[in-house]
């Protein structure tokens, strides 16, 4: 009964946040533009999909991503696993969490590449491109940019540098690729930064982030456990970037190729 309680509760408040599009829509497709739906029953059976699937989403986030993420964290970087000898002498230094930094990399990129969001973007990116953009390799290098931003996000939880300083390195990175990048990928590679903190990443990261700072000695949760999602965002954007002029050197490197054995 508690299950179905809570289940019932996320309902009702799904409900009430929805309900706002809801009026927006409704409002302005009959005060605005003065027309009637089309296909009104498909779209009250897909709205009604959308609220159960945001309703149980939300359930599951509660019931088990947000615990995972705490416990593998807490796991982790617990004294038994980082320092297994009795030795209770030996300090810890940023080098012994070396798992925490492949397993954020690891979980960064799986959850990167499930991303539904992510998977929408590089199929509409592909299918206006006409394939120019191909929309596998597009979600790898989102993943990979997300992957390297939560293993270097989770050093500077354990390290307590300052985030500041990560971000506007970031950044100052990114203006400069933007110079130079082909301008087809710019407007893509910024929303794919985007598109990245969205409904698989984020619950993941977060309890990540705020376990890794609440296991850690010295590191306050909310001051250190919160800014992972901001390298989730920034690093795809340097990643697709790259891989944006890394292709275009190829292509170019190619057609020089070939001209001089035309020659």
């Amino acid at each position: 009964m508690t299950l179905i309680n809570e289940v019932l509760g996320v309902f009702l408040a799904t409900l009430r946040d929805v309900a706002p599009i809801v009026v927006v829509i409704v409002f302005f497709q009959l005060a605005i533009i003065r027309r009637p739906f089309s296909h009104l029953k498909n779209l009250i059976v897909g709205m009604s999909y959308v609220i159960l699937g945001i309703t149980f989403f939300l359930v599951g986030l509660d019931k088990a991503l947000f615990p995972l993420g705490t416990v593998m964290a807490e796991q982790l970087t617990s004294a038994e696993f980082i320092n297994p000898s009795t030795d209770q002498s030996i300090s810890i230094a940023w080098q012994d969490y070396m798992w925490v930094y492949i397993f954020a990399a690891c979980i960064g990129f799986a959850t990167t590449l499930a991303e539904p969001s992510l998977i929408a973007v590089a199929i509409k990116a592909s299918q206006i491109s006409a394939g120019a953009i191909n929309a596998w390799y597009l979600r790898l290098s989102v993943s990979f940019g997300v992957a390297f931003g939560i293993a270097l996000g989770t050093y500077r939880i354990v390290t307590g540098t300052e985030l500041y300083l990560y971000i506007i390195a970031g950044y100052i990175v990114v203006i400069i690729q933007t110079m130079f990048a082909p301008k087809l990928i710019i407007g893509l590679a910024y929303d794919s930064g985007g598109v990245t903190t969205s409904t698989v990443t984020v619950p993941l990261v977060t309890a990540l982030g705020i376990g890794l700072a609440t296991s850690i000695p010295g590191r306050n949760p909310l001051l250190d456990g919160f800014g992972l999602i901001a390298f989730a965002s920034l690093f795809p954007i340097i990643a697709v970037l790259s891989y944006a002029q890394l292709t275009d050197w190829l292509m170019h490197r190619a057609d020089k190729k070939s001209t001089k054995q035309g020659d």
